[in-house]
């Protein structure tokens, strides 16, 4: 156990933890934005600070389970679903987000569909942070390319 505290102490991922809040904060904005704009800055705060602090750790997961088979990095993928809505649900219970069901479903899906898209892309080298990762702007535009290969890649799966 001490040794996955130092692998993902080490290598925290940034990328991950910048784009995981971006997006989501702007998720939980648009799901209680119906509840005002209060409660919709609120919630995007709440999440952006979330996400901030752990998506880096749930990024580094990511990072190590693409370079390993393919069962390990389903095993993964379940883990941070379910780790990190039970966290979020108590995070955004306790600020009172209003919107809660409606926001962790929409934030569950979205975990479901960016982790993978994680793993493909980390797979080619994409959003890699440490030895064998590129700057964050030749992952940027690589995103484009890398989209359309994870889109065939859902597509050709049956």
């Amino acid at each position: 156990m001490r040794d996955l505290g130092r692998v993902l102490t080490r290598s925290w991922n940034w990328k991950a933890a910048l784009l995981s809040s971006l997006y989501r904060g702007g998720l939980f904005f648009a799901v209680n934005l119906g509840a005002g704009l209060h409660s919709a800055l609120g919630a995007m705060g709440a999440e952006f600070a979330y996400r901030g602090i752990t998506a880096g750790f749930y990024g580094a997961l990511t990072q190590t389970a693409s370079r390993s088979g393919p069962r390990r990095a389903a095993a993964v993928t379940a883990g941070i679903v379910v780790l990190s809505h039970g966290v979020e649900f108590t995070v955004h219970w306790l600020r009172g987000t209003p919107n809660l069901r409606g926001s962790i479903a929409a934030s569950t899906c979205f975990t479901v569909l960016s982790t993978l898209f994680n793993l493909h892309a980390m797979r080619r080298g994409v959003l890699v942070t440490g030895s064998g990762g590129s700057s964050f702007w030749a992952d940027l535009r690589a995103l484009p390319r890398t989209l359309v290969s994870f889109g065939a890649f859902l597509l050709a799966r049956e």
